[in-house]
């Protein structure tokens, strides 16, 4: 078939799939369509973007991902930052209390052998940075991204000497933390409000921790710079992503389809699992591992169980914070966030997309 022809046949096809996905999403707003029927249209997506993001051959597979490393290096280190913000972190800690684990991690857990509950899970992970990053009692800590605290209060607690900064991008994240720290007679967490895109400090530290923030970045280069201006000769920077094993691609709101990137991940990067290696300009790798897609997904289908438990009381938290003639619409966009997370990572075993962890030194 023809170059032309073939685009004609695909753009008469986009308008009765765009018209079938905007009937689809109504009646989800409406809570009309079953749980099976939003992981089956899930499966459904995340297969043509698989078709989309791999190329025929791995020579043309290896270009794309360098011109997507390159095209990054003239973006800003961030874009839409307010966003994502309203989208995630400015809703009350109390539906979060309801949703995630006694932690607070609202990043990938580890379900290793012992980890039977979220709990666990949360912990596993929670050690496990802990030992690859090589924390000693009495390091000063710095937790960019810091969302609920928890790295940040899990440090504090275990590692009694350590000074641990966090720096979270929202007031409420802020409150919640200095609570638990008062809660736990903590006095070893400060915690700044920041965009870290443009924040700036005279200060270095022994470990620099970034769990799920490279996510909402664009200019790598520009923003391992900045974190390496915060290290030491002998410092070490930690970096934990999600990503897809082969390919990386930007979070557009381009289709009727793109629900995620428009009421959750607006400005959002998904890297591919060696994106990292292309910026060594500042920070050179010591080490590099993977983690099954398949905690994530446990991770996600845990928080929904969760919230289904929690539904009676969520629904006065989804009224005071979207409004009452929003307030099914949200819950439901939340219900089926946690499954589209919890299908991405659990898509072909937990091949696919999955968790990335870095170990860099100062160059």
């Amino acid at each position: 078939m023809s170059q032309a022809k073939r685009l004609l046949m695909e753009g008469l096809m986009q308008a009765p799939y765009d018209a079938t996905v905007r009937l689809m999403l109504a009646s989800l707003e409406r809570n009309l369509l079953p749980d099976a029927v939003i992981r089956r249209l899930t499966r459904l997506l995340l297969a043509s973007r698989l078709r989309s993001g791999y190329r025929p051959s791995t020579e043309l597979q290896l270009s794309d991902l360098l011109h997507f490393a390159h095209s990054l290096r003239d973006m800003p280190i961030a874009i839409k930052t307010d966003k994502p913000k309203a989208q995630h972190y400015e809703l009350p800690a109390s539906f979060f209390k309801l949703v995630l684990g006694k932690n607070f991690k609202y990043s990938c857990c580890y379900f290793s052998d012992g980890s039977k509950t979220l709990e666990d899970a949360e912990e596993a992970m929670l050690e496990l940075y802990c030992e690859r990053s090589q924390l000693k009692d009495g390091h000063t800590v710095l937790d960019v991204g810091c969302g609920w605290g928890s790295l940040s209060l899990y440090i504090a607690r275990k590692y009694p000497n350590c000074m641990v900064t966090g720096i979270c991008n929202s007031i409420t994240q802020k409150a919640f933390i200095e609570e638990q720290c008062r809660d736990q007679q903590l006095q070893n967490v400060d915690i700044i409000v920041a965009d870290i895109s443009t924040f700036e400090m005279e200060a270095s530290f022994d470990r620099i921790y970034s769990i799920e923030m490279f996510e909402h970045m664009k200019n790598y280069q520009d923003l391992l710079k900045k974190l390496s201006k915060w290290m030491k000769q002998d410092s070490l920077l930690f970096v934990h992503y999600f990503c897809h094993k082969a390919f990386a691609y930007h979070f557009e709101d381009i289709n009727e389809d793109d629900w995620i990137t428009r009421y959750f991940f607006t400005g959002g990067t998904m890297p591919s699992a060696n994106l990292l290696l292309y910026f060594q300009d500042d920070v050179s790798i010591v080490n590099h591992w993977l983690v099954n897609g398949k905690h994530y997904a446990q991770t996600s289908e845990e928080w929904l169980k969760k919230m289904d438990q929690n539904l009676a009381s969520i629904k006065p938290i989804m009224e005071s914070t979207y409004g009452k003639e929003q307030a099914v619409k949200w819950a439901v966009y939340w219900r089926t966030f946690f499954i589209a997370v919890a299908e991405l990572f659990g898509y072909n075993n937990g091949e696919e997309w999955m968790v990335a962890l870095f170990l860099f030194k100062k160059k």
